[in-house]
């Protein structure tokens, strides 16, 4: 279940921290509407990796839709092997 808080929690922000977790943030609410999103560093830094592979394989499929496919002995002699 997501852990929601209201912004006005952060006064007490040790305790806020200590809640969050890999595959765990904190959820913080403003007004009633949800504003921000606290995660353990690890957490970060696998969804930046996801973010950069995704935008890589996204650039790969716009390479095939313009260039079209490399057959296998294509990619060997470009490969030198």
């Amino acid at each position: 279940m997501p852990n929601i808080k209201p912004i006005s929690d952060l006064r007490n922000y040790t305790e806020v921290l200590k809640e969050v977790r890999v595959n765990q943030p904190v959820y913080l609410t403003r007004n009633g509407r949800g504003a921000y999103a606290i995660v353990d560093m690890e957490e970060l830094d696998r969804l930046k990796a996801t973010l950069q592979l995704l935008t890589k394989l996204e650039e790969g499929e716009q390479s095939v839709r313009e260039k079209g496919w490399l057959t296998a002995e294509e990619v060997e002699a470009s490969l030198g092997v």
